[in-house]
């Protein structure tokens, strides 16, 4: 009998289209998950994968994408603390998925966010799912973080950027990880200031998650990395986006035959 498959698609920006690129290889190696999570990026790839939105139509979408069409800037970005509001990304997503609630959605699905109050990961499966997936997106200082009564909640990255307990507490058997971040480790520092601090947060997030990543060994089937080298994860550029998607891709390639081997043992 067939063991239940779970994916934890990881936070990485423009590096995230890797996640449509995985999931086209694995659909075409007719392997379908049976539970999904998802972080920042992770868990739009994850959110419309769940409602059924064809993983070709994802690709299209994505590969086309600009800023302006994601963000419209803040006119008094200190008083909404943020630079951008994620208004037309959720224009976007709504026509994507719909107005859909997580218990309407074909495969069961999880997001991750941070909220600032608690400084802790909150997981979301109830309610809006697009409402979700824009929380666990908002990147704090770039984007207005989103209130959900009394909570006040930032990307997902932030704490767990590869949501993979969860997936254990929804009925996984065999959880598969794709942290399309992997190793930022290598990365020049620039002097611009705000590249040096976007480059801050990123080895803070490197070094918790690769220790998460081995303590959670016994937990995780697979950790997959696409090799994406030094590209940005905040530089929406479509030749970047193409590159992403043919690496993840590949990456789902060369691990559908080890998957299948793990759901059928």
């Amino acid at each position: 009998m067939r063991k239940k498959l779970g994916l934890a698609l990881g936070a990485g920006g423009a590096r995230g289209v890797a996640h449509i690129g995985f999931l086209q290889a694995l659909e075409e190696a007719d392997i379908r998950a049976d539970f999904v999570t998802g972080c920042s990026m992770g868990s739009i790839v994850g959110g419309c994968y769940c409602a059924g939105v064809p993983v070709s139509e994802m690709k299209q979408r994505a590969l086309k994408l600009r800023l302006s069409q994601i963000a419209s800037l803040n006119v008094a970005p200190i008083r909404a603390n943020g630079l951008f509001r994620l208004s037309k990304a959720r224009s976007l997503l709504l026509d994507l998925v719909g107005d859909k609630q997580f218990d309407e959605l074909p495969i069961p699905f999880c997001c991750v966010a941070t909220d600032l109050y608690a400084g802790e990961t909150v997981a979301l499966s109830e309610g809006s799912v697009v409402d979700a997936m824009i929380a666990s997106s908002s990147m704090p200082g770039a984007f207005t973080p989103f209130r959900d009564g009394e909570r006040y909640l930032v990307d997902g990255g932030i704490l767990e950027r590869v949501p993979t307990k969860q997936l254990k507490k929804m009925g996984a058997e065999v959880i598969v990880a794709v942290d399309v971040l992997g190793d930022l480790m290598q990365k020049q520092v620039t002097g611009n200031i705000v590249d040096t601090m976007l480059r801050c947060i990123d080895i803070m997030d490197t070094r918790a998650t690769q220790r998460k990543k081995n303590s959670r060994k016994r937990t995780v089937n697979l950790w997959l990395e696409p090799e994406l080298g030094a590209m940005s994860q905040y530089r929406v550029k479509q030749k970047n986006l193409n590159f992403a998607y043919d690496k993840g891709y590949e990456l789902g390639k060369a691990n559908a035959e080890k998957i299948k081997e793990l759901l059928e043992n």
